[in-house]
């Protein structure tokens, strides 16, 4: 009954991922830990992200602008040891109330008719992608800078959902060996994975047919929808 579970919230996440490129993470480790240790679901969705992003990377490369993935990875990696040291020095709660601030604010000033600024070039990756990595390395949260440098450089939905994915897939794989390192890859965590395994390949297809449908209209109405959400669920979490 628990593996049902679990395959059930990675083909939701996974669906969610692999249309718009980010945002698995909101749905993916909280629902999971309320049938599985979080040691376990954080493994499992870690698993999961490394097959979504292979299969798009494999799938669409030709849509990944490369030069901004390897731009937004090379930061990233120096991040994460921030991240973990904000994880013990900073209160959680004021992190993420900044955090939902900044992202809401941002989206809801994207969604007005006078929001025209893009990034014409990859000079802020770097902010960008040192910001992913302190996010990720505090609380696995990767995501919102990355969709909110996406949605400034104007990207096409193909090409937001491949370039995130082409970062995603050297994130992930350092996030699990690092799982491996500390004895959290352990036989449950593969068991469970290999259960959801089926569902999230096909989860992968079905978002990729979602992807296609949207235009840039509505794939940044609904990308901003989705960070204006996951600011809402950081503010909770903080108050």
């Amino acid at each position: 009954m628990i593996a049902i579970e679990v395959a059930a919230v990675v083909f939701l996440a996974t669906v969610i991922r692999s249309a718009f490129g980010f945002g698995e993470a909101l749905v993916a480790v909280p629902l999971l830990a309320l049938a599985i240790p979080v040691e376990v679901a954080a493994p499992v969705a870690v698993l999961v992200s490394i097959t979504v992003a292979l299969v798009v990377v494999l799938q669409d490369w030709r849509s990944i602008h490369i030069l901004s993935a390897v731009w937004l990875v090379l930061p990233t990696l120096l991040g994460i040891p921030v991240g973990l040291l904000v994880l013990k020095t900073v209160p959680e709660q004021v992190v993420k109330a900044l955090l939902a601030i900044v992202i809401i604010g941002f989206s809801a000033w994207s969604l007005t008719p006078r929001a025209h600024f893009e990034l014409k070039n990859d000079r802020l990756a770097v902010f960008f992608g040192f910001l992913a990595g302190i996010l990720g390395g505090a609380y696995g949260m990767n995501g919102p800078p990355l969709a909110i440098y996406g949605s400034l450089r104007k990207w096409a939905p193909a090409n937001f959902r491949a370039t995130l994915q082409g970062y995603f897939l050297p994130a992930s794989l350092a996030g699990m060996a690092g799982y491996w390192v500390a004895g959290l890859w352990t036989p449950v965590v593969s068991r469970f994975y290999l259960v959801s395994l089926p569902g999230a390949l096909l989860a992968i297809f079905l978002g990729r047919m979602v992807n296609r449908r949207l235009n840039a209209r509505q794939f940044v109405l609904y990308v901003h929808a989705g960070l204006i959400l996951i600011g809402a669920v950081l503010l909770m979490q903080a108050l």
